[in-house]
C-alpha cells in the first residue's frame, strides 16, 4: 500500500513520527544491502583489509619506517616481528563476526544515503534557500567520513595493532588476541575516526542553533584541546606518539570550525540586514 503524502506544514507529531519511522527503514534496508554485496567479497575483506594491519609489511609500517630512516632513526616499524595469530575462541565466534562485519561495511558504504535519509526527514523544518543545500551537504558530510575512514584504517588502526603487539612484559608471554578483540580494534578505530571527522558538521548546525559561536570555540580552545586528548587517548593505544598524531587532524578540523562557524553568524546577518532593508 502507498504512503499517502502529507503537506510538510500541515503534519501533525503523528505524522513526523511516521516520516522518522520510515527514515529508519529506508536506512536499515540501504545498509542491508551494502552488507549482502559485501558478503560477496569475504576474502578481500577479511585476508586483505582486516588482516592487513597484522602483518609487517603493511603500508603504513613501511612509511614510518622509511621517515625515519630520513632523519637516521630506524624505528619498531621496520619489519616489526609480530606474526601473530588471530584465535577463534567460541564456536559463533567466526559466523557473528563475519556478519556484524558485514553490517559494518554495509553501514560505512551506506553513508551517503544515510545522510540523505536525514535530510529528507529535516528538510521540512529548514526554510527554502537552506534546502537547495542538500546536495552540498551529503557530499561534504560523506567526504569528511570516509575520509575518517581512511585516517582511522591506516593511522589508528596499525598503531594500535603495532603497539599491543610489541607490548611485552616477559619473554615467557605470548600475546594471541581473540577475533573479536582483534576486530573490536579495527572496527572501533574505523568508526570512531569517522565520526571524529564530523567535527565541522556539527558545529555548523549548532551555530545554526545557536548554541555555538566563533567566540565562544575560540575561548573554550584549550578545554577542546583536552577533550580532544581524551579521545585521541581512547581510540588510540596509551603512548603519546600515537595520540599526538590523532589529534593534530582533530584539532585543524577544530580550527575549521571555528571559520565555518563564523561565516554561518555572517551569512545570518547578512539575511537580517536584508530582510530589514525596505
Amino acid at each position: 500500500m502507498a504512503r499517502k503524502k502529507v503537506d510538510p506544514n500541515k503534519m501533525s507529531f503523528l505524522d513526523h513520527v511516521e516520516e522518522l519511522r520510515w527514515s529508519l527503514i529506508r536506512s536499515i534496508i540501504g545498509i542491508l544491502i551494502g552488507a549482502l554485496i559485501a558478503g560477496f567479497f569475504t576474502d578481500f575483506i577479511f585476508d586483505v583489509i582486516i588482516f592487513g594491519p597484522k602483518r609487517g609489511s603493511f603500508i603504513t609500517y613501511e612509511f614510518f619506517c622509511d621517515f625515519g630512516k630520513n632523519f637516521g632513526i630506524i624505528s619498531d616499524f621496520c619489519n616489526p616481528d609480530f606474526n601473530f595469530k588471530v584465535q577463534s575462541k567460541e564456536m559463533s565466534d567466526e559466523f557473528s563476526t563475519h556478519i556484524w562485519t558485514c553490517i559494518l561495511v554495509g553501514f560505512v558504504v551506506a553513508f551517503p544515503w544515510i545522510l540523505h535519509q536525514i535530510w529528507r526527514f529535516i528538510s521540512p523544518g529548514l526554510k527554502s534557500d537552506e534546502k537547495k543545500y542538500s546536495g552540498g551537504f551529503i557530499i561534504v558530510c560523506s567526504l569528511l567520513f570516509f575520509i575518517g575512514v581512511i585516517f582511522g584504517y591506516f593511522v589508528i588502526a596499525p598503531l594500535s595493532v603495532h603497539f599491543m603487539m610489541t607490548y611485552n612484559l616477559s619473554p615467557e608471554i605470548s600475546t594471541e588476541p581473540s577475533l573479536s578483540s582483534y576486530i573490536g580494534y579495527i572496527r572501533a578505530s574505523i568508526l570512531a575516526s569517522g565520526l571524529l571527522f564530523e567535527l565541522p558538521v556539527i558545529i555548523y548546525f549548532l551555530t545554526k542553533i545557536g548554541l555555538a559561536t566563533p567566540a565562544g570555540l575560540r575561548k573554550n580552545r584549550k578545554f577542546a584541546l583536552v577533550i580532544v586528548l581524551i579521545v585521541a587517548a581512547v581510540i588510540t593505544p596509551p603512548d603519546i606518539a600515537s595520540q599526538i598524531i590523532v589529534a593534530i587532524p582533530v584539532l585543524i578540523l577544530y580550527e575549521v570550525s571555528i571559520f565555518i562557524s563564523k561565516f554561518v553568524l555572517y551569512r545570518q546577518e547578512r539575511r537580517k540586514r536584508k530582510l530589514a532593508t525596505p
